[in-house]
């Protein structure tokens, strides 16, 4: 094909540049200059061009939005600096907690604070490198999402091409969240109804199976936005949060208008509770505010735990109430046997869903509010998320009404039921009851552990159901039983390929995810995650004791008990040993991207001149290697930085070599 001219060369650019701004000033701005007729006589002649000449249709391109072929499947993305969940309060008194301990921390330095709406959708994290989008992603587990970026290609307020000068803001990352317009999701709900499709329960969710649809045209189809909360540029000076906000706007992303830099939290508090009254006059939903530090640097120095900053909190609404009848208690049984009481209750709607069943903890919450069929309950969400019955109305409850009595046996398996000493929950001890079967299955297929997709509920209660699975490790050996998986009802040929082939997918997770899909009780996944880090086998694993297992950081002696207890039954030791053979990745060496760094094994020691922590670890697994808390004979390499405490003297002792910053970035280049 021949050269374009170069008439037609800047003609293409010009037409992508002013497509941009009108997207800019309809999408972001609500400040349309032009007609929807001459806009689509725009787009039309840019399309007539790039399909005359192929050369010109650049990834940024607005003909490009809907661009992308249907995917099988999503690749992982790792978050550098990963995408931490905040910590959550819903009392005055707590938001002067997290004040008095901001203050503390920072001794002398006095904090602003920004407050911002929390938006009720789902987080996301964009890559721009010299102005172009590149790259998107869930948030995943914090540290590892989902790579999404055609999808979100067709979000129309969220720019291909950013409006900037400097050049520092060349590569940049943006942290976000999706989210629809409450009256544009009902009419999309009245459209899917008419036309005979399910519906959906609420914005969020709508947003969440959004984003996961494989095909970027169908996401095109649906009213979903996106807000800009966050900027992550490295070669850029940052100093202010709400300065970062106004970069971000100036760069043409769309950022809340209802923002506030507070000097003092009780301006905060009257943000909070001002919002609390406004929120139901807000065309999107939100479910609190977002408290930050406003200065960078004072961010830096309050760091965070767990994975949770220190610098910032969110402050949940109070929850909505409403009334319902009590029509039955039914018991849950759990994973590790824990035995939970549901209320079923006549179908009541609330905060956007219609509320069916809630949460009773156990049978002494129960008692203490002398709940019994037939009585009339305040049913509210915490945190708009859960539902739970939290008081009954005394004065409508019906004659003839019976206290509830926890049973004596499990109400799946019939086996007698126990409660521990000093715990609230009753126990079934039955390791084959078919109820904790199927939840540890589920637990193990979940998205945050092995991801097996195609491994949900239903498909669980057939393969338990018939006798294919009992326990996780026969999931591998699924393959066997192909042509009675055939046969079930309503699989086919396709469905059942796709499962198994999720089956083999999930051999690639991590050995922290490995750790975490077992389901020890009390071992949740940022537990597993210091667990993997430290040992280098699930053998070393399985022989520790109490005392060795407490050494490992955030490990207290209800934990260490627990993963020793998980361990002394052979038939868990029996399921792990199969596990191994069946090739799930259970050592930190066995994890091994493929990268430079396949096979070696770093520690980090000291403050870096550039990376933190988080960082380095980032970069290190993301070319293959790993990443141990302690100095061993094991580890490979130290990567020092400065003010190293005792791992250097100890790895000297031992003969491991020492690296810099710099020589690490130089083994990876």
């Amino acid at each position: 094909m021949a050269s374009p001219p170069k008439d037609i060369v800047q003609r293409a650019e010009d037409l992508r540049q002013e497509l941009h701004e009108h997207d800019y000033r309809y999408y972001v701005l609500a400040q349309p200059t032009i007609s929807y007729e001459k806009y689509d006589g725009l787009m039309r002649e840019l399309e007539d061009i790039e399909a005359q000449y192929r050369v010109l249709r650049t990834p940024d391109s607005p003909t490009q939005r809907v661009g992308g072929e249907p995917t099988k499947e999503f690749p992982a993305v790792i978050h550098n600096p990963p995408m931490l969940s905040l910590a959550n309060s819903y009392s005055e008194e707590e938001i002067r907690d997290f004040d008095r301990r901001v203050r503390g921390l920072l001794k002398r330095q006095a904090p602003l604070y920004v407050a911002e709406l929390k938006f009720d959708g789902v987080a996301i994290a964009l890559i721009y490198r010299d102005g172009i989008l590149i790259q998107g992603a869930t948030r995943g587990d914090g540290f590892q999402g989902d790579d999404i970026t055609n999808n979100l290609r067709t979000i129309r307020s969220l720019p291909l091409r950013l409006r900037l000068e400097e050049r520092s803001l060349q590569g940049i990352q943006v942290r976000g969240e999706v989210f629809m317009h409450k009256g544009e999701f009902e009419q999309m709900n009245r459209q899917r109804a008419a036309e005979g499709e399910k519906t959906f329960i609420n914005p969020r969710n709508a947003t969440a199976g959004t984003l996961k649809l494989q095909d970027p045209k169908l996401v095109a189809e649906r009213p979903i936005k996106m807000v800009a909360y966050g900027l992550i540029a490295p070669q850029a000076k940052l100093k202010s949060h709400f300065e970062n906000l106004e970069i971000l706007r100036r760069l043409g992303l769309p950022v809340s208008e209802h923002i506030d830099k507070c000097k003092t939290i009780d301006e905060v508090i009257e943000f909070w509770k001002d919002w609390e009254d406004r929120r139901e006059s807000l065309p999107y939903d939100i479910d609190g505010i977002v408290v930050k530090v406003d200065s960078l640097e004072q961010q830096e120095a309050l760091g965070s735990i767990a994975r949770s900053p220190r610098w910032a909190m969110a402050f949940k609404f109070a929850s909505r109430k409403s009334e319902t009848k009590l029509k039955g208690i039914m018991l849950q049984v759990g994973r590790v046997g824990t035995i939970t009481p549901v209320a079923e209750l006549e179908p009541v709607f609330l905060g956007g869903t219609t509320v069916s069943r809630a949460t009773l903890h156990n049978s002494d919450y129960i008692r203490e509010l002398d709940l019994r069929v037939g009585d009339t309950v305040v049913v509210e969400k915490g945190g708009d998320v859960i539902p739970k019955v939290s008081a009954r109305i005394e004065t409508k409850r019906p004659k003839r009404t019976q206290p509830f009595v926890m049973p004596r046996t499990c109400p799946a398996c019939g086996s007698p039921i126990h409660r521990a000493t000093g715990e609230a929950n009753y126990y079934c001890e039955n390791s084959v009851c078919p109820a904790q079967v199927k939840a540890r299955l589920e637990h193990f297929a979940h998205r945050g552990a092995m991801d097996i997709e195609g491994l949900g509920e239903a498909v669980v209660e057939q393969l338990v159901g018939l006798g294919l699975v009992k326990n996780c490790a026969d999931l591998y050996s699924l393959h066997k039983h192909q042509k009675a998986l055939l046969e079930l009802e309503r699989w086919g040929e396709k469905s059942v390929q796709n499962l198994l082939d999720g089956i083999e997918r999930s051999k690639r997770q991590p050995f922290h995810r490995a750790l975490f899909a077992l389901g020890i009780r009390h071992v949740g996944a940022s537990v597993a995650r210091v667990l993997a880090d430290h040992f280098t086998s699930i053998e070393a694993f399985e022989e520790a004791t109490e005392e060795e297992l407490q050494v490992v950081s955030a490990v207290g002696p209800r934990i260490a008990e627990s993963i020793v207890h998980f361990f002394r039954d052979k038939n868990n030791r029996m399921i792990v040993k199969r596990l191994k053979d069946a090739g799930i990745m259970l050592s930190p060496r066995a994890v091994g991207r493929r990268g430079k760094l396949s096979g070696k094994t770093f520690v980090i020691t000291g403050t870096l001149p550039t990376y933190t922590r988080d960082q380095a670890r980032q970069v290190i697994e993301q070319n293959g290697g790993t990443v141990a808390s302690g100095i061993s004979k094991n580890i490979d390499f130290l990567v020092v930085g400065v003010d190293a405490g005792s791992k250097l003297a100890k790895a000297r002792t031992l003969g491991i070599p020492t690296i810099s910053e710099k020589e690490l970035d130089a083994m990876i280049r």
